[in-house]
């Protein structure tokens, strides 16, 4: 493809996926200390400056759905992000064919890749549910506003001598609402070329279900290792907004959505059903 040949990108709409996550062990997502005070947390969580309250980051969730995706899929990790040390690597699409590409055709490519591809893919941030932060301000076992205080250690594996610590984090049971994945479903075409029929795209969608599920069997936020992070997605539901053309102009329609689904594991049963339901909704 040269550079110098025009490009257009249409789209066709959106789909939307909300649910909540709850938390299954302590949560860790680390934010910065405010103060240095002598006996403060060094650890803490992040939090909203207005509510004090935790939540999710989207680019949490998005980074974890990235990284587990091309493990799994067994991306190159060709893009130096940092060069220095630590040296920090990602999967960038480089000159391959945007459609062999199960990760840069869902999460974009760079400025500096030589096929350029915008993300189809959004997450807003998650917050601590109403009913979970009075929970947790009610049952007396909190440290801070909302989370628990965990001492955790070093131990010297000779002298067995021991470097305390302590770790901020959202004590399991936590729910965080309404947490939404925007997906948008593009064609494009080159000079003067019909657009693609979303076809692919819509195909594309369901690759997110399958990197939910690899979240859910790993962890979100810090410490995994140590027990921390194990998330359950519930109460799924998945709506279809679609942009038409016409006479009339651009009309972007109202959402339409299916039915609820209690966790992960049932809404993957029910994909059979919904990939003809979206595709036919397209068009």
């Amino acid at each position: 493809m040269m550079a110098d040949e025009l490009q257009y990108i249409k789209l066709y709409g959106r789909i939307f996926l909300s649910m909540d996550i709850h938390a299954l062990t302590g949560l860790r997502i680390g934010g910065k200390p405010t103060s240095l005070q002598i006996g403060g947390l060094e650890n803490v969580v992040l939090r909203d400056p207005l509510t004090q309250r935790p939540y999710i980051p989207g680019s949490s969730l998005r980074g974890k759905m990235r990284s587990q995706w091309e493990k799994a899929t067994n991306a190159p990790q060709n893009f130096f992000i940092r060069r220095g040390n630590p040296i920090v690597r990602i999967h960038t699409l480089k000159d391959a064919p945007l459609n062999t590409d199960a990760v840069c055709r869902i999460f974009g490519t760079t400025g500096d890749d030589a096929v350029p591809n915008p993300t189809r893919l959004i997450i807003h941030d998650t917050f601590l549910s109403d009913d979970s932060a009075k929970a947790l301000n009610e049952s007396g076992v909190t440290d801070q506003p909302y989370t628990e205080t965990k001492w955790e250690a070093s131990i010297d594996r000779i002298t067995s001598a021991a470097v305390p610590r302590q770790m901020e984090r959202v004590p399991a049971g936590a729910v965080f609402e309404q947490c939404k994945l925007i997906y948008s479903v593009f064609g494009n075409r080159q000079n003067n070329l019909q657009p693609e029929a979303p076809l692919d795209d819509i195909e594309w969608f369901f690759d997110l279900i399958t990197m939910l599920q690899l979240v859910e069997d790993d962890y979100l936020g810090g410490s995994g290792s140590r027990g921390y992070g194990q998330i359950a997605f519930k109460k799924l539901r998945l709506g279809v907004r679609l942009m038409t053309h016409d006479a009339n102009g651009i009309t972007y329609s109202p959402l339409q959505q299916t039915e609820e689904y209690n966790d992960l594991a049932t809404f993957s049963a029910a994909i059979p059903e919904l990939k003809p339901i979206i595709r036919q909704q397209f068009g």
